[in-house]
C-alpha cells in the first residue's frame, strides 16, 4: 500500500496519504477545504462516447456535502437516445475514487466521474459504465476471478508543416526529436493523465507520419498499465479528454479516428487483458500461456465478429481493417505475432537476468515478472465507447469459460506464422474473417446477441439500438464504392474526424 502512495503524481492521493480506491466523502471535503478549491466538476460519459461536464461553485460547506452526497439532476434524453423526453430526469452521483484536480481550470477545481441513477435511485441499467460493471460482475460470478484491462491509446497530432529534420514517411515508430515534432506535447499529456490518476506504462511516437495540405500528421501512443476494467475505462476516458484539451491549448488538432487517408497507418485502440485471482496473474502456468488464458482467448475467437459492433463503430473503422495491412482482419491468435487478431506479447519468461547482463556491476535480482503477462486484442479503434468495448471483451472472455470445447477452439485458431505471406495462403483461407462494414458488424451482433445478453449484461434494447445505429451508416459496399477516390475518402474522414 505504501508503494501505491509513494511518489504518486495525483495530488489528492499524496495529500491524503491513501490510495484513490479508499477515498471517502470526508476525504474529498477535507482536501477541498485545506487546499482552497473553489469549484467542483462532475463528468460523465454519454452515448456519443465523450465526457460531459457539470460545474459547481462551492457556496458553503452544507452545499458541498449536499452535492457530494445527493449528486444532481440531468436531462437523460439529451445524453442517451434510448431515454424518452417525457421521463428523462436522471441523477448523477460522483464516484469519490475518481477525484483529481482539473489541470485546465482557471480556478482551483476538483473533478470526479459520476454514475447514472434512475428515478427510483437504482443504477441506470443501460448506462455505459453500469454495463461494464455488470459485465465484470458476471465474469467473476462465472469464473471466480477478476477481469483487468488496459489500453494502447493511438492518436494523430496535427500541426503546421515544419520542413526541418523531416521524418521518414511511415517510419515514425519510437522516433526521437527533432524528427518527431510532438514529443513535448505527448509527455505533457502523460503528466496530466498521471496527475488525474491514470496508471501509465509509457508513451512514444508511432509508425504513422505524413504531410497533407500543409499540415504535419504525427502518430503517437500512450499505453497504460492493467487495472480492474472499470478503472481502465475511466482512465481512457479522462486521457482522451486531457489530450484534446491540451491540444487546444497548444493550437494543435488531435484525432483518434481509425483512418486518416489511404496508404497511411490508421489508429487503433489495442486492449490488453489479464485475469487475476487473489493477487496472482492467471494467464501463465509453468512459464507458458495457461488454460485459463486459452479459454478466454477462445471466447474472443467465437465472439470476434460481434465485438466489432462495440470496437469499430463508424465506416472509417473498416478502411483500417483491410487485408494485408497492420490491422487484423482474420480471426486467429498467436505468440508475439502482429498479423493475428489476438496476440500473446513477449512475457519476460526467459530464465536469465538480463539486467545483470546489461549492468555488470549489479547483483542478480529475482523479480516476479508473471504479473506482466497479458493477451492483446488488436481490432478496436478510437471510435469505440470504451465502457461498452471493455464490457464486450469481459463478456467474450467469460464466454470462453462457458464453452465446453474452448480449448479445442483455441487450438484450431492458433497460428505461429505470418498469415499474410504467400507461402501461408492455405492457412489464411481456412480462417474466418472480421466484418468489413458497420452493416455487417450489426448483422454479426444480432446473430451472437445471446452471449452479450446472458446474465443481464447488455439489455435487448441496447443491442437493438447499437445494431440500428450501425445499420444507419448503410455502408455495406462503401469500401468498394469509393476505392481509389481520395476526395470521397477525405470527406468520409472529415465526417468522423472527432469520433469517440
Amino acid at each position: 500500500m505504501k508503494k501505491e502512495i509513494e511518489m504518486s503524481p495525483n495530488r489528492i492521493v499524496a495529500f491524503l496519504g491513501k490510495p484513490h480506491s479508499e477515498f471517502t466523502r470526508e476525504d474529498i471535503v477535507k482536501f477541498i477545504r485545506e487546499n482552497d478549491v473553489e469549484m467542483v466538476n462532475f463528468m460523465y460519459p454519454a452515448a456519443d462516447g465523450r465526457l460531459k461536464t457539470l460545474n459547481f461553485v462551492i457556496n458553503d460547506l452544507d452545499y458541498l456535502e449536499a452535492i457530494l452526497t445527493c449528486g444532481e439532476r440531468v436531462d437523460g434524453s439529451s445524453l442517451f437516445p434510448f431515454i424518452e423526453a417525457g421521463s428523462s430526469d436522471l441523477y448523477v452521483i460522483p464516484r469519490y475514487r475518481t477525484a483529481f484536480l482539473d489541470p485546465f481550470a482557471e480556478r482551483p477545481t476538483l473533478t470526479m466521474l459520476c454514475s447514472f441513477f434512475d428515478k427510483d435511485g437504482r443504477p441506470l441499467e443501460s448506462a455505459p459504465e453500469q454495463t461494464l460493471r455488470k459485465a465484470c460482475r458476471a465474469f467473476t460470478d462465472v469464473t471466480g476471478m477478476t477481469f483487468e484491462a488496459m489500453g494502447e491509446l493511438e492518436f494523430y497530432v496535427i500541426g503546421d508543416s515544419d520542413e526541418t529534420f523531416p521524418a521518414t514517411d511511415q517510419r515514425g515508430y519510437h522516433e526521437s526529436a527533432p524528427y518527431a515534432k510532438y514529443g513535448d506535447f505527448r509527455t505533457r499529456c502523460m503528466a496530466y493523465i498521471a496527475q488525474a490518476g491514470g496508471r501509465i506504462k509509457y508513451g512514444h511516437s508511432e509508425v504513422g507520419n505524413f504531410t497533407l495540405d500543409g499540415k504535419i500528421y504525427e502518430q503517437n501512443e500512450i499505453e497504460f498499465l492493467p487495472v480492474p476494467a472499470e478503472e481502465a475505462a475511466d482512465q481512457l476516458m479522462v486521457a482522451k479528454w486531457i489530450i484534446r484539451n491540451l491540444a487546444h491549448q497548444y493550437g494543435l488538432d488531435v484525432t483518434f479516428a481509425p483512418k486518416i487517408t489511404t496508404g497511411k497507418a490508421g489508429s487503433g485502440l489495442h486492449i490488453h487483458m489479464r485475469i487475476m485471482k487473489d493477487g496472482r496473474n492467471m494467464m501463465l502456468s509453468d512459464g507458458r500461456i495457461s488454460d485459463t488464458a486459452r479459454r478466454a482467448i477462445a471466447g474472443m475467437m467465437e465472439l470476434a465478429p460481434a465485438i466489432t459492433a462495440f470496437g469499430n463503430t463508424n465506416p472509417t473503422s473498416y478502411f483500417r481493417l483491410v487485408p494485408h495491412q497492420e490491422a487484423p482482419t482474420n480471426i486467429c491468435w498467436g505468440d508475439r505475432n502482429r498479423s493475428v487478431l489476438v496476440r500473446v506479447p513477449l512475457g519476460w519468461s526467459a530464465a536469465t537476468d538480463m539486467s545483470a547482463a546489461a549492468n555488470p556491476l549489479e547483483k542478480p535480482v529475482v523479480r516476479d515478472t508473471t504479473q506482466k503477462q497479458t493477451v492483446e486484442i488488436r481490432s478496436a479503434d478510437g471510435s469505440a465507447d470504451v465502457y461498452l468495448l471493455l464490457a464486450a471483451l469481459a463478456v467474450a472472455c467469460r464466454h470462453g469459460f462457458e464453452l465446453a470445447d474452448a480449448l479445442d477452439i483455441a487450438e484450431r485458431t492458433y497460428v505461429n506464422v505470418n498469415i499474410h505471406k504467400d507461402e501461408n495462403r492455405d492457412r489464411l483461407a481456412a480462417l474466418s474473417s472480421l466484418p468489413d462494414s458497420c452493416v455487417s458488424s450489426a448483422d454479426c451482433l444480432t446473430r451472437q446477441r445471446e452471449a452479450f445478453e446472458r446474465h443481464g449484461v447488455f439489455s435487448p434494447a441496447m443491442i437493438d439500438d447499437i445494431a440500428c445505429r450501425l445499420r444507419a451508416f448503410d455502408d455495406l459496399t462503401l469500401r468498394r464504392d469509393i476505392e481509389g477516390d481520395n476526395e470521397a475518402m477525405l470527406a468520409l474522414v472529415r465526417r468522423h474526424f472527432h469520433c469517440g
